[in-house]
């Protein structure tokens, strides 16, 4: 797929529109921010602990992933980033970035310099907001997490797991009748959940079973949401999703925009 600064602009005006409605002039000054494209292979640091980065970054393509070691080399991975997430605002306030981030499947990523950025938050107050509201909705899905490893065993947490996926990719219009894209390893989503890639195994082979997920190649299938809902104890009010008010601007902005998130959908279905 190739990546336009439309496209950019469109992932966040289509986001921010599910919270609050964009003026002509918000709108405007989100096309103009100048971005700069990378595409990581898979397993590619694109920020690393420690770092003191001159921009923020979001994703446009692909899947990533936060994550820490531990002195022994053991990996925690402590959030995954979808398209349209921007993993890494604190940067805008902290000088050093106190995770790595990598590529966990092929990316595009854009990147931003901080200085454009604290620009459009000192001109635009609700786009500054917008942004308040994304760290603390990645504060909110942190802590779910915290509960997921510290209390549910292997069988919930991974149910849970999947149902914050689908919910989240549901939400940028990458899921498709119950089915989405997912190329993510079990060693990956071991890392996630703070389980061996034996017991990830086995809770996945329990979950195919019972009848609650499919899998085939590098998609995974949700017959019966509200089953796999009860099974993994989700309430998706942490993930704190709105009423999508994007269609509006759907509307407004005509076939172009539409036909843009369109060839998203099915870039992603493509697998």
């Amino acid at each position: 797929m190739d990546v336009s600064p439309s496209y950019l602009s469109l992932l966040l005006i289509r986001k921010w529109e599910s919270v609050f409605s964009l003026s002509e002039e918000e709108t405007q000054a989100i096309r103009d921010l100048p971005v700069h494209t990378m595409v990581f292979e898979s397993n590619q640091d694109i920020v690393r602990i420690g770092d003191c980065p001159l921009h923020s970054f979001l994703v446009l393509k692909g899947f990533a992933s936060s994550y820490k070691l531990t002195t022994v080399g053991d990996r925690q991975i402590m959030a995954l980033h979808i398209p349209g997430d921007i993993p890494d605002l604190q940067n805008l306030y902290l000088k050093r970035i106190d995770c790595s981030i990598v590529s966990i499947t092929p990316c595009t990523i854009g990147f931003f310099q901080l200085e454009d950025l604290r620009h459009i938050c000192e001109r635009f107050p609700r786009i500054s907001a917008a942004f308040w509201r994304e760290t603390l909705v990645d504060a909110s899905i942190l802590r779910e997490w915290v509960v997921n490893i510290g209390r549910r065993d292997a069988y919930t947490r991974i149910a849970h797991l999947l149902c914050e996926f689908l919910v989240r990719l549901q939400a940028v219009g990458l899921v498709e009748n119950g089915t989405f894209h997912f190329p993510i390893t079990q060693a990956n989503l071991a890392d996630a959940t703070g389980i061996s890639a034996v017991h990830m195994s086995r809770a996945l082979k329990a979950l195919r079973e019972n009848g609650l997920i499919q899998t085939s190649r590098m998609h995974l299938a949700v017959p019966d949401l509200e089953r796999l809902k009860e099974a993994g104890e989700f309430d998706p009010h942490y993930l704190h999703l709105e009423e999508n008010a994007a269609a509006g601007f759907f509307s407004a902005a005509g076939s172009k925009a539409t036909t843009v998130i369109d060839d998203c959908r099915a870039n992603a279905f493509r697998g």
